[in-house]
């Protein structure tokens, strides 16, 4: 884990001046062990997971991680999977396309035809673009990687359903909520998408989600 990032202190009070309902939930969600936005710093880990959790629950995303993380002992590296055959990661519950995209993604790693070193030059859209030329990645699974391992400041996944359930919810608005309001709240909230996002996921979800 990392320390909290740099921009955080500095997004709240803009965020907490430039909307009521932010100003609410930054306040709500304040104490002293404040839980924030953290990253592992390790991007296979992180990929492993959002591909795990596709299309599935939380409930059942983490019970398929816990048991994908046992058949890797503990130890989820590139080289580890890449000597796991198809079956062994399928008895994790996995799908066939996300044993497929797992398997794809350590090679990628090990023949460093997939290079993140790269992503830390590129802005959002580059790497988003970079982040969904891989096997199973998609947009969302893109934005992310750039909010939970760069701590990129600035992500708005608006094909996340918890981000647009939240919006409906803190402002009173029906599901989904317009393209035309959300998109207005991401010019009211740039450069600071990615806090705005954190705080409205917390007002949903009491357990702060990771990758």
């Amino acid at each position: 884990m990392t320390k909290v990032p740099k921009y955080w202190n500095k997004a709240k009070k803009f965020l907490s001046k430039k909307d009521k309902i932010m100003l609410k939930l930054i306040k709500n969600y304040q104490s002293p062990s404040e839980i924030v936005l953290i990253s592992r710093k390790d991007i296979f880990f992180s990929l492993c997971k959002s591909i795990i959790g596709q299309q599935i629950s939380v409930a059942a995303a983490n019970s398929v991680f816990f048991r994908f993380k046992k058949k890797c002992k503990g130890r989820i590296k590139p080289r580890t999977v890449s000597k796991l055959t198809f079956s062994q990661l399928k008895s994790c519950g996995l799908s066939r396309q996300k044993v497929l995209g797992i398997k794809s993604l350590a090679k990628q790693m090990i023949d460093k035809s997939f290079n993140p070193k790269l992503i830390d030059n590129m802005n959002d859209e580059e790497a988003i673009n970079y982040l969904s030329s891989l096997r199973q990645i998609g947009r969302w699974s893109a934005e992310m990687i750039l909010l939970f391992t760069y701590n990129r400041s600035n992500i708005w996944p608006i094909q996340d359903i918890g981000l647009l359930r939240a919006i409906s919810k803190n402002y009173k608005k029906k599901y989904l909520p317009s393209d035309k309001f959300v998109n207005l709240l991401k010019k009211k909230f740039s450069p600071y998408c990615s806090v705005a996002t954190w705080y409205l996921w917390r007002s949903i979800d009491p357990e702060p989600i990771q990758y």
